[in-house]
Protein backbone atom coordinates (compact mmCIF):
# COMPACT_ATOMS: atom_id res chain seq x y z
CA UNK A 1 0.00 0.00 0.00
CA UNK A 2 2.61 2.58 0.68
CA UNK A 3 4.87 1.89 -2.79
CA UNK A 4 0.82 3.16 -4.31
CA UNK A 5 0.06 5.79 -2.03
CA UNK A 6 2.99 7.01 -2.79
CA UNK A 7 3.11 6.98 -6.77
CA UNK A 8 -0.65 7.71 -6.87
CA UNK A 9 -1.68 10.65 -4.48
CA UNK A 10 -5.36 9.97 -5.90
CA UNK A 11 -5.65 6.39 -3.91
CA UNK A 12 -6.40 6.34 -0.65
CA UNK A 13 -6.87 2.78 1.55
CA UNK A 14 -9.38 2.74 4.46
CA UNK A 15 -8.03 -0.76 6.73
CA UNK A 16 -10.84 -2.45 8.44
CA UNK A 17 -9.29 -4.26 11.26
CA UNK A 18 -10.47 -8.01 10.76
CA UNK A 19 -8.66 -10.07 13.18
CA UNK A 20 -9.38 -14.29 12.69
CA UNK A 21 -9.93 -16.37 15.37
CA UNK A 22 -7.32 -18.68 14.46
CA UNK A 23 -4.83 -15.72 15.43
CA UNK A 24 -4.67 -16.06 19.47
CA UNK A 25 -4.41 -12.04 20.52
CA UNK A 26 -5.75 -10.82 17.20
CA UNK A 27 -8.57 -9.33 18.38
CA UNK A 28 -6.99 -7.36 21.52
CA UNK A 29 -4.46 -5.92 18.87
CA UNK A 30 -7.16 -4.71 16.85
CA UNK A 31 -8.56 -2.76 19.63
CA UNK A 32 -5.35 -1.44 20.87
CA UNK A 33 -5.04 -0.03 16.89
CA UNK A 34 -8.73 1.39 16.57
CA UNK A 35 -8.47 2.83 19.99
CA UNK A 36 -4.99 4.18 19.14
CA UNK A 37 -5.95 5.36 15.15
CA UNK A 38 -2.14 5.02 15.23
CA UNK A 39 -0.47 3.64 12.01
CA UNK A 40 2.59 3.16 13.84
CA UNK A 41 0.90 0.95 16.43
CA UNK A 42 -0.24 -1.42 12.65
CA UNK A 43 3.13 -1.41 11.84
CA UNK A 44 4.65 -2.11 15.07
CA UNK A 45 1.84 -5.23 14.92
CA UNK A 46 2.39 -6.32 11.56
CA UNK A 47 6.72 -6.05 12.91
CA UNK A 48 5.07 -8.51 16.44
CA UNK A 49 6.29 -5.87 18.41
CA UNK A 50 4.89 -5.72 22.09
CA UNK A 51 1.60 -4.43 21.68
CA UNK A 52 -0.52 -1.93 25.50
CA UNK A 53 -3.43 -2.96 26.41
CA UNK A 54 -6.33 -0.96 24.68
CA UNK A 55 -7.23 2.32 25.95
CA UNK A 56 -10.79 2.11 25.01
CA UNK A 57 -13.92 0.27 24.59
CA UNK A 58 -14.75 -0.05 20.92
CA UNK A 59 -17.62 -1.75 18.95
CA UNK A 60 -15.61 -1.48 15.80
CA UNK A 61 -13.92 -4.54 15.78
CA UNK A 62 -17.36 -7.05 16.19
CA UNK A 63 -19.11 -4.33 13.48
CA UNK A 64 -16.10 -5.21 10.87
CA UNK A 65 -16.10 -8.93 11.52
CA UNK A 66 -19.89 -8.71 10.61
CA UNK A 67 -19.33 -6.83 7.82
CA UNK A 68 -16.77 -9.27 6.75
CA UNK A 69 -19.29 -12.37 7.42
CA UNK A 70 -22.10 -10.00 5.45
CA UNK A 71 -19.71 -10.01 2.39
CA UNK A 72 -18.43 -13.33 2.27
CA UNK A 73 -15.07 -12.49 3.39
CA UNK A 74 -13.29 -15.01 5.25
CA UNK A 75 -9.77 -14.37 5.10
CA UNK A 76 -6.90 -11.63 5.66
CA UNK A 77 -6.20 -9.46 3.50
CA UNK A 78 -8.96 -8.81 1.59
CA UNK A 79 -9.09 -5.82 -0.76
CA UNK A 80 -12.70 -4.12 -2.04
CA UNK A 81 -12.21 -2.13 -4.83
CA UNK A 82 -14.22 0.85 -5.45
CA UNK A 83 -16.49 -1.17 -7.55
CA UNK A 84 -17.21 -3.28 -5.42
CA UNK A 85 -15.31 -6.42 -6.26
CA UNK A 86 -13.57 -8.52 -3.72
CA UNK A 87 -10.05 -9.34 -4.37
CA UNK A 88 -8.67 -11.98 -1.59
CA UNK A 89 -4.89 -12.12 -0.63
CA UNK A 90 -1.72 -10.32 -0.96
CA UNK A 91 -1.12 -7.94 -4.19
CA UNK A 92 1.94 -5.76 -4.96
CA UNK A 93 1.85 -3.09 -5.72
CA UNK A 94 1.78 -2.92 -9.62
CA UNK A 95 -1.33 -5.35 -9.33
CA UNK A 96 -3.60 -3.29 -6.83
CA UNK A 97 -3.00 0.11 -9.14
CA UNK A 98 -4.18 -2.06 -12.14
CA UNK A 99 -6.60 -3.50 -10.06
CA UNK A 100 -7.86 0.15 -8.93
CA UNK A 101 -7.34 1.66 -12.32
CA UNK A 102 -7.44 5.58 -13.21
Amino acid sequence: MKKVINERKDIAFYIKMYPLKMHSGAQEVSEVIVCEKSLAILEDAYEKKPMPKPKCKTSAIEGNIRLAERLGISGTPAIILPDGRIIPGYKDSQTLMELIGN
